[in-house]
Order: C-alpha cells, then structure tokens, then sequence
C-alpha cells in the first residue's frame, strides 16, 4: 500500500519509567515526583519537539455517505491512540476534513500509521474508521469518529472506543477488529444500559483498565468485571462490562453517574475539567489512570498554566476498586511546551493525551497538539 513518512527522532540522556512503588525520581520538568513513585515516567519528547504526524492535504477517499472525493485528513491530524502488535507500533489518529470551520465542525474519520522502530512512522493514505450508511449513521454523521483509545481483549481482538459525533450528541462508541483495518461498528456503549436511559446523554473519551502482558496492552478484569472511565459534565466517571462491547455507567446514590474524578479546586491544572487520556493500567501498585485537566489559569504551585490550556496528570486508584481514589498529585506530568502545542486549532493550547504503548522496551505516549498535529514522548523502563 502507499504510505507517506514520518521521522521523529530522540535524543538526550535515557529517561526512567516508575513502574513499581520502590522507584526513585528526582522531580523535573516532567512532572513526575519521588512523592508518587507509582507514577509512569518522565516522559522526553523528540529531539528538536516536532509532531511526528500533521496533516496531509493531497489524499483523497471516496466518502461512502455523499458519494464524493473528500480531502479526508486536510485540515487537522491529532488525539491519537496506539498498540503494539506482531513487532511494529499502530498509531490510530482523528483526521478532519475541509467540510466546516471551527472545532467539532468537521467530519472526523480515523487514520491508521505504523513504525518498525518508534522513530520513522508512515500512514495509509486512506481511513480505517469512518461514518458509513446503515445502523448508526444517525449518530455518526455529520461529526464522524473522533479521539479512539485501543485495547486488546484476551483473544486478541482489537477493542476501539470512539466519540461517535452527529454535532449534536457525543456518543461514546465501540467498533472491534482483528487486522487494525476491517472494523465492525457496535453503536453507543451505553444503548441498552438501564433501559436506555443514557443513550442520548452526552458521553466520551472512554479509558478501559488494561494490564501488560508481555508486550500487549490487554483489558483487564478487576472482580470479575471490565472497568471503564469516561468523560461526562466535564468530569471523570466510570462504567463496567461483561463484554467490552456494551456497559453499564456506575450510579451514585442520586441515581446519575458516579465522578471518580471530579474537577480539582481552584488553582490547579485540572480545576476546570478532567477527561480520560490513554487506557488505565493495572499495575502492583494499583490502577494508574491518565488523564487530561484545563486550567483555570490561578496555578499556585508547578508550571504555569494558562486558562483553557489542557495538560496531562496521573491518578491511582485502587487495584481491586477502580472507584476508589488513592493518590492525586497536584501537579501535571506532561504539558504543553513547543509552539505548535501551546496554540492551533485549539488556541489556548493543548498536549491531549490518549494512546499510551509498550513498546521495544518503552512507554510511548502519543498526543494531540493544540487539535492540529500528533506528538510523541518517550519513558524507558529500568
């Protein structure tokens, strides 16, 4: 197949990943403290800080919906999800056409690129994931499919959740695979949950909780259950499943979803809003959840944070409750820092997290720029 080239390449000293509650880091610029040794990390971005992937205006794809040629990716390319699988790296990004003007007024469809080494990354020249006639269109079209997270189940199928945007509802959505290029759509995660109740609620940016198994990325089963956190109201709530394909959101005492995370105080990097980054993972020293924070711009302590600019902060929660939150540094761990993050698209500026791979021997952590490009950070273990 044709594919298009990119290059990031890494320099500087080796970074340490935190993996296990005996790990020491000296806090840096990357946010990462000895006070929370759980915490994965710090994370180095490309020598010279250039997105490993923009947008490209010369492909086209033959929209199955209008029945025309559109510039499928001409606009923006950003919130990328990422995998390991058969020795090479996937990165599964949103790309925006030339359909509106302003955020959330394109149509989005989903890209597929891949790498044999972490550094040089090419793209297919068409999308794996898009609005198609039949079933779900109604909630797809015209918004499309927005910001996927991936995981695998314990047969090795790929699960994707997905913003399913009609630019009236988000959805959070599920499509399921077993090549990274066929996916078969299942409609809104939450459709048959407690009679219905949630599927026109507004939902997204759905994290499930996986373990490392060897170099795979797979979801785990904590008492029995698949766990899921998920973005409503500007906050951080959670869902569990039998099946990874249909979930039921945890309620609390007032019947309506249960915030595991809600916003912080004023003063902090994430007073404003917390939204699910890459899939939560399951490690010793519980369930280590990332996720994306906006300012309020008053921070007090750590970087400066603009108003409205979206930073990235990790979360533990306990590993045989993923309600219960154990640990919650006031500080973010990776924020925005190049140009290119600080303002685009989204003009206050963001690093929005959401692909997280294990990878030769590193965490990869991918991200959207400001709504415009995807970058890339890198965490060796020790």
């Amino acid at each position: 197949m044709n594919r298009r080239e990119f290059v990031g390449y890494f320099g500087g000293a080796a970074t340490v990943a935190a993996l296990t509650m005996t790990s020491q880091l000296a806090f840096g610029s990357s946010g990462v403290s000895m006070e929370f040794p759980w915490q994965i990390g710090p994370f180095e971005r490309p020598a010279g800080g250039q997105p490993i992937l923009r947008p490209n205006r010369k492909e086209t794809f033959r929209d199955p919906i209008i029945h025309q040629l559109v510039h499928w990716e001409y606009t923006h390319a950003f919130n990328p999800a990422a995998i390991a699988w058969r020795g090479k790296l996937y990165v599964l990004y949103r790309a925006e056409d030339t359909t509106g003007h302003g955020v959330g007024q394109y149509t989005s469809r989903v890209g597929l690129a891949e790498s044999s080494d972490g550094k040089h990354f090419s793209a297919l020249p068409h999308p794996v994931l898009y609005p198609e006639p039949g079933r779900w269109e109604k909630y797809e079209w015209p918004g499309g499919c927005e910001d996927p997270r991936i995981v695998q189940s314990e047969d090795g199928t790929f699960v994707l959740a997905f913003t399913m945007w009609n630019r009236k509802v988000a959805r959070l959505g599920v499509a399921t695979s077993k090549d990274l290029l066929h996916w078969q759509h299942h409609g809104p995660v939450f459709r048959t949950a407690y009679g219905g109740r949630f599927e026109s609620e507004w939902s997204k940016s759905g994290a499930i909780v996986t373990r490392k198994s060897g170099e795979q990325i797979v979801a785990a089963r904590v008492a029995g259950k698949y766990w899921m956190y998920w973005h409503t109201d500007r906050q951080t709530a959670l869902a569990y499943s039998h099946d990874l394909i249909n979930w039921t959101p945890v309620l609390d005492r007032a019947g309506k979803p249960l915030f595991v995370l809600p916003k912080n105080s004023p003063g902090h990097f994430d007073s404003l809003l917390t939204e699910s980054g890459p899939p939560a993972l399951l490690t010793e020293a519980g369930i280590v959840f990332f996720y994306n924070g906006m300012s309020d711009g008053r921070i007090t302590a750590g970087p400066r944070i603009p108003a409205q600019r979206y930073s990235a902060g990790q979360a533990l929660f306990a590993g045989d409750d993923p309600a219960r939150l154990l640990q919650r540094p006031q500080r973010p761990f990776f924020w925005p820092q190049e140009p290119w993050e600080k303002t685009g698209q989204y003009k206050y500026g963001t690093t929005f997290i959401e692909g997280l791979a294990w990878y030769q021997d590193k965490w990869f952590l991918f991200y959207g720029g400001a709504d415009t490009d995807v970058g890339m950070a890198v965490a060796k273990a020790n």
